[in-house]
């Protein structure tokens, strides 16, 4: 294996913070990927690169991603929701990459809501 160099350092550890910061930091949009066991089947790995994939190609620093267990609904796996500051939470479901993009140019990014896409639209908990 060659010698790194200061330069292969450097970007490894902006990567990892890329990452962390994806995770951790404070964004205006949250996004989980649901991952039990039924998702992952189903395609959830995929639907997980494509969030990462969007959110890189498209420079966003703004958005969290995050990873769920099983969202109860294994026949509509793979799930995303998608949290955004100030709105209600958007669970999606029989996601596909090309739906990924959808959500990002239309919600994420729109502001708008693809609602042939939503499978529930508010929170599903009580405050």
């Amino acid at each position: 294996m060659p010698k790194l160099k200061l330069e292969d350092l450097a970007a490894i550890r902006d990567s990892a913070r890329r990452m962390t910061s994806l995770r951790e930091g404070a964004g205006r949009v949250r996004i989980t990927v649901h991952m039990g066991t039924c998702g992952i089947a189903a395609g959830a790995r995929a639907i997980m690169e494509a969030v990462l994939r969007e959110i890189e190609e498209r420079h966003l620093d703004d958005v969290l991603v995050t990873t769920s267990g099983c969202a109860g609904l294994c026949s509509r796996e793979p799930m995303a929701t998608v949290e955004i500051r100030g709105h209600p939470p958007v669970k999606y479901a029989d996601l596909t990459e090309a739906r990924v993009k959808t959500i990002f140019e239309e919600h994420i990014l729109g502001g708008k809501i693809p609602v042939e896409l939503a499978l529930a639209i508010g929170s599903e908990r009580t405050h």
